[in-house]
Order: C-alpha cells, then sequence, then structure tokens
C-alpha cells in the first residue's frame, strides 16, 4: 500500500527486484490510495512487472492492503510499507523459514532505522503504564524507564527468533491459511494503526504463533507518508488505540487494575492532545523539528 511517497516508493521496488533469486516465486503488488504525486505513473514507467492497484480514495492501511489480499491466491502474503527496503535474497530466507514452521501464521523480519540501529518493530502488549511514558513527558523525565522499555522488548538483543505478542505491520508475512480462518485486516475499525496489533491478537486467539524472524532484514523509514499530515495522523494513532481496547476488552480485563480502568479511554486522547502540542507548539519553540 502506497499514498504519496514516490521517492520512497521507487526505493522499495527497487529492493523488492533482488529480494528474491527464484524465478517466477514472487508477485508484486502496489495499491495505491489516491496519491497525486507521480506514484502510480512511477509504476507504470518504471516497473512494469508490478501490479498496480489504483483505489480511487485513500482507504487507508486496512483499507489498501485488504484490496490486494483479496486479489492474491499466494500461499503467503507480505505486507511491505513503501518506505520499506527489503535485502537481497530477504525473502527467500523469510519464505524458507516459514515452510520449515508452518504453526507460524505470521512472521515478521529485523526492522532497522535507516542509521542501521534496530527498530523495536516487535513488542509485548501494551499496558497503562508504558501509555503513561511513552510519547508524553514522563518518559522524557524517566528515560529509559522499564514500562515503556518491556513494551519495545528492549531487554532483546533482536538477534534469536522468538516468538512475541506481536508485530508490526511495516513488514509482515502472513500465511494464507491463517487469513481463511481469522479475515483480513480489519478495515471496518481501523483506518490506520492498530491492524497489526488486531491481527496478532486474532492469531493468538486460535492458537497460531507470531514469531519474530531475523534472518531477513528490512530498513524501514518511519512515517515518510504519514508525516505529510502528521496531526491527523496523530489523531488516528488515539482513535485506533481507543478501538483496539473497545474490540478486545475482555482480552485486556484482567490485565489492568481495576482502579485505572475508567483512565483507559482520556488517557488515550490526552496523549494525543500532548502530542500535537507538543509537535506545534513546544518542539519549535526548544528549535526542534516539529514532527511528532
Amino acid at each position: 500500500m502506497s499514498w504519496n511517497a514516490k521517492d520512497d516508493l521507487f526505493k522499495c521496488l527497487q529492493s523488492l527486484r533482488e529480494a528474491s533469486v527464484r524465478p517466477g516465486t514472487v508477485t508484486v503488488t502496489v495499491a495505491d490510495n489516491d496519491s497525486r504525486d507521480g506514484s502510480p505513473e512511477l509504476v507504470e514507467a518504471d516497473f512494469p512487472e508490478v501490479s498496480l492497484i489504483r483505489t480511487g480514495a485513500n482507504l487507508g492501511f486496512s483499507g489498501g492492503n485488504n484490496v490486494v489480499l483479496k486479489t492474491l491466491a499466494t500461499d503467503y502474503v507480505l505486507l511491505l510499507n513503501s518506505d520499506a527496503t527489503v535485502e537481497p535474497n530477504g525473502l527467500d530466507a523469510l519464505v524458507d523459514f516459514a515452510d520449515a514452521h508452518p504453526d507460524a501464521g505470521i512472521v515478521a523480519p529485523k526492522v532497522l532505522n535507516p542509521d542501521g540501529s534496530i527498530q523495536y518493530s516487535c513488542r509485548r502488549w501494551p499496558t497503562f503504564a508504558a501509555g503513561m511514558f511513552r510519547n508524553v513527558y514522563l518518559g522524557k523525565l524517566f528515560p529509559g524507564n522499564r514500562p515503556a522499555s518491556d513494551y519495545l522488548m528492549q531487554d532483546f538483543d533482536h538477534s534469536s527468533v522468538r516468538d512475541v505478542d506481536w508485530v508490526s505491520g511495516c513488514a509482515m508475512l502472513l500465511r494464507r491459511d491463517l487469513l481463511h480462518k481469522i479475515g483480513n485486516l480489519d478495515e471496518e475499525t481501523f483506518f490506520m494503526y492498530c491492524e497489526d496489533m488486531d491481527i496478532c491478537l486474532r492469531a493468538h486467539e486460535i492458537g497460531s504463533r507470531v514469531v519474530y524472524f531475523p534472518g531477513t532484514v528490512v530498513t524501514h523509514a518511519i512515517g515518510k507518508s504519514s508525516d505529510r499530515a502528521a496531526d491527523r495522523m496523530i489523531w488516528e494513532h488515539s482513535r485506533s488505540m481507543w478501538k483496539f481496547y473497545r474490540k478486545h476488552h475482555a482480552f485486556f480485563a484482567g490485565r489492568i487494575p481495576f482502579l485505572l480502568k475508567p483512565l483507559i479511554y482520556p488517557g488515550i486522547f490526552a496523549r494525543a492532545f500532548v502530542r500535537i502540542g507538543r509537535r506545534r507548539f513546544i518542539n519549535p519553540l526548544l528549535g526542534g523539528s516539529p514532527r511528532p
């Protein structure tokens, strides 16, 4: 799925040309969410081997990816953000691992930031404490705090195979058999954000494994599309968190202290206002970037 990320899309598709050495085994499809920056024309002109689907509107992450999921009948589907690139032969290693572990419904590669540092793409389920310390000033006052560190799995060196709670949708291999059982991404609930947590939780509910596999490496430049509408994306993230907790309330009921439960929903949206205020007003005053 791509939205107004022409330059990054070019790098992504270029990397996919070298991501497998097995001719005819990989089909690349781009669902373009009504980009206005020439992205569809780039695909048609420079990547004739790639299938292009023009959605005609911005369907969000879930809707855009589901357009592709509904058209493919392959054994596996790799969801890959347009601002991500795959190392040479990376797809072969990822599929080989999945073939050898049929109980793994979702397999995700190691994800790096553009500077080569680890991107914390596999995580534990969110907690109230982690939400308090993430992206608000408590996190600034207490760097390296335990709740946020546990959530991000910073105690894990990301160098070995590991079963995890959930993985980022920026690069996620889905087994077709799993999708037949639990359905595609929940586009009715999630426009953008939390659909990856949701599908991983649904996979766990039927006993399927969610596995982090460092044998394949993806480099991901976070937020290249979402930064173009930063305030809206912050708000969408909060709405999606609210919907995620509401949808899976029974799962989290025993994980949140009773007295804190009334604070969950107001806390989610208070966090959004803090992030937007910091981006718009505090960061520029301090000479920093207005990015979220």
